[in-house]
């Protein structure tokens, strides 16, 4: 594997409003909500750092520079909690800005995923890259992201991370149409379709937040023009990358069967919340025995 081919970089697009969150995000980014005792943002830069991927571009917008001081030292904090011998916190703290080095660039225009991907093309140059999205938070047991870079390193194309939701469930998903590949345990991606009906979608392989693209969506995102929302969604320039052969072309999938926590909603970001504390070692045993005294009315 060469070094253009090896995967560095990643972005993590971070300009969302969280207007589903407010009146919580009317003064803190969505991103930053916290997911027990780290912030959600926290847990992708750490399965970016767990890959491999060492450079970090988030794309932000007004009202987030909350993220560049949580990813910040904080000497204060760090030499009260050394003072107090507290270590365990301390390296809790620490370890928070010694991930990666992480950069930060204003979206400007809000015209969606797309644009906010191309607004990476200076940082990330000719190479192909990642995207992480934060609604989806991977269980730190999982390689996802891993095996996404190792068929794009095999492949030359891009690469999608699909997961099988309940065909009911699929018109809150971009959706794929795909072809096995023999042999092969990833799939190639024949179309896209964007929050396809039911009875319309061509299978129930929901499109994730997780993505490995190689540098070639940048020329097809300039030309993609504003599509559903007005905004450029870079689904388009993914089905125009499927058709295509030679240099940069081709969209495959890996099929996803592992742990996933979704945080784009209310219900699912608690769901998320309690999941992730129930199997922590020093609260989890605790919270799933009040969980059951909750169910059965029991509970304090």
């Amino acid at each position: 594997m060469n070094a253009r081919n090896t995967v560095r970089k990643a972005v993590i697009p971070a300009a969302g409003l969280g207007t589903r969150f407010l009146p919580a995000t009317k003064a803190m980014p969505k991103e930053m909500l916290p997911v027990v005792d780290k912030p959600a943002i926290q847990y992708v830069v750490e399965e970016a750092a767990r890959a491999g991927i060492n450079d970090i571009l988030m794309i932000t917008g007004r009202n987030k520079r909350s993220l560049e001081d949580h990813f910040d030292r904080v000497p204060f904090i760090e030499q009260t909690l050394e003072d107090k011998g507290d270590l365990d916190k301390l390296e809790a703290v620490r370890s928070a800005s010694s991930l990666a080095d992480i950069h930060y660039l204003r979206q400007g225009d809000p015209k969606g995923l797309g644009h906010a991907v191309l607004r990476g093309q200076q940082h990330v140059g000719d190479e192909p890259f990642a995207v992480l999205l934060g609604d989806d938070l991977i269980d730190e047991r999982d390689s996802l992201l891993t095996e996404m870079m190792a068929v794009q390193a095999r492949t030359g194309g891009s690469v999608i991370a699909l997961m099988e939701v309940d065909p009911e469930q699929i018109s809150a998903y971009g959706c794929a149409d795909i072809t096995a590949v023999e042999g092969s345990e990833y799939v190639k991606v024949n179309q896209l379709v964007e929050k396809p009906s039911a009875d319309e979608a061509p299978s129930n392989l929901a499109v994730i937040g997780r993505y490995v693209l190689h540098p070639a969506v940048f020329e097809v995102l300039e030309q993609t023009p504003p599509g559903r929302g007005g905004e450029i969604q870079l689904t388009d320039a993914l089905q125009t990358l499927a058709a295509r052969d030679g240099e940069g072309g081709g969209v495959y999938g890996v099929v996803f069967r592992g742990r996933r926590y979704d945080t784009g909603d209310k219900l699912s970001y608690l769901k998320a919340v309690v999941t992730i504390a129930s199997e922590r070692e020093d609260i989890g045993e605790q919270l799933r025995m009040w969980l059951k005294e909750f169910t059965n009315g029991s509970a304090d």
